[in-house]
């Protein structure tokens, strides 16, 4: 929290704090894992907002209170809500805005702040933004490469750690087996019907096969009893100190899987970024097609033109066959180079543009030899 107050950027100044009890310094979003009163009382005392999920929301809210609201979401997409506030104090003696989302299958969400200033539809927008975070992880498996630099390296978990016992696993799944094998044998003694005619010989072959599926179920009915009170006097778990040193469990490594999911993270919140700016050129119907866009812009070619003189590197890409798309790509090239970036480990500013649109360019890159 230190740091965040240190570094989160256009925070109002110790006067305006002063002069205004329900300014904050920022927001903190987070998921029902941070619910506590006593936490959000300390961070609106330290002026800090929280936007959160309500960890116990008592029965649903009246239909007739919800209300349909334009909400635009982080991304930019523009979608209807169901949406009602209250006040609700706490435990604690806190009072908080409550937010109640019901979507189209009557379920109510409700979403607890300490901001005060924030509007209705931005409570809920930034609340769902969430899920771009916890979802990102699944969109970086379908469209990054960057899984197999993480090392399948392992390390040894701590021995006061609770583990299942694997004397206890073995019997559970002897359990299971003998459960599986019990439930065959009763459907096939419950399907042999005799529906030959009664002759002596049919009617002793059957008889002596109901007697040995009979016999094969008393005995796994046996079998299953003392497994089960096996299982039943085996301790469910135990520390790692005390099983045996062949069976203890071991954790992978985290240090470089936790640097991947950091490069993940970026790399996706930097996409995000690129695609919000250019779904803003894009037409009303054609908006869903921003992310795609960036997608295929970052596998198309491209000429680095390196200028140390003017401190720059030129980054000149190839001009799509589409004039709406190259338009937009048009647009987020000058806005990456108002960025004023350094290429790593040099002092070279990167300055982004289209190959059609240089001076002396013609319409297709192609017909120059590109």
């Amino acid at each position: 929290m230190p740091r965040l107050e240190k570094e989160v950027p256009g925070q109002p100044t110790a006067a305006a704090l002063a002069a205004d009890p329900h300014l904050h310094k920022f927001t903190l979003v987070h998921d029902r894992e941070g619910y506590s009163p006593a936490a959000f009382a300390r961070l609106r005392a330290r002026r800090v907002a929280v936007l959160t999920y309500h960890k116990h929301p008592g029965p649903d809210w009246p239909v007739e209170e919800f209300q349909k609201y334009q909400v635009k979401q982080a991304h930019g997409q523009d979608v209807e809500m169901e949406l009602v506030e209250r006040g609700v104090c706490l435990s604690n003696g806190l009072w908080l805005r409550e937010i109640r989302h019901r979507d189209g299958n009557g379920a109510q969400t409700a979403i607890l702040t300490t901001n005060f200033r924030l509007a209705l539809t931005a409570v809920a927008a930034g609340m769902f933004a969430r899920w771009s975070q916890e979802n990102f992880l699944k969109y970086m498996r379908q469209h990054y490469a960057l899984d197999h630099l993480a090392r399948h390296a392992v390390e040894p978990l701590p021995a006061t750690t609770r583990v299942v016992n694997p004397a206890w696993r073995t019997l559970e799944r002897q359990c299971r087996t003998l459960t599986t094998q019990r439930r065959r044998k009763l459907v096939e003694f419950g399907s042999l019907n005799l529906t030959a005619p009664i002759e002596p010989d049919k009617v002793e072959t059957w008889l002596q096969k109901k007697a040995a599926l009979q016999a094969d179920l008393t005995r796994l009915d046996a079998q299953l009893k003392t497994i089960k009170d096996q299982r039943a006097q085996t301790e469910h778990h135990v520390p790692l100190s005390q099983v045996k040193p062949e069976e203890r469990y071991t954790q992978l490594s985290t240090g470089s899987q936790d640097l991947v999911d950091t490069i993940k993270l970026v790399a996706y919140r930097a996409e995000t970024a690129m695609a919000a700016a250019v779904r803003e050129t894009l037409p009303e119907g054609r908006r869903e097609e921003a992310r795609r866009l960036i997608q295929s812009l970052y596998t198309s070619e491209a000429d680095l033109v390196p200028d140390p003189t003017a401190g720059t590197l030129t980054v000149r890409v190839m001009h799509p066959a589409n004039p709406l798309l190259a338009r937009a790509l048009e647009s987020l090239c000058a806005e990456l180079t108002q960025t004023q970036t350094e290429f790593p480990t040099t002092k070279l500013r990167l300055v982004f543009t289209l190959v059609s649109t240089e001076p002396g360019a013609t319409q297709n890159p192609r017909d120059r030899g590109v």
